[in-house]
């Protein structure tokens, strides 16, 4: 069925980016968690790091 290879193209390409984005996510949550749990022990570098 040639038809169907373009829309399996960009399923995979969808699927393959949402992958990505979840990876991406995933790798966020984890700094964030990571950097929390460093600022808890010093809060001095906190407030100086703040935003």
């Amino acid at each position: 069925m040639p038809q169907m290879y373009p829309m399996n193209w960009l399923f995979l390409f969808f699927f393959f980016t949402f992958l990505f984005f979840l990876t991406m996510i995933m790798c966020y949550f984890t700094k964030m968690n990571l950097i929390q749990k460093k600022l808890k022990s010093n809060k001095k570098i906190y407030m100086n790091w703040k935003w």
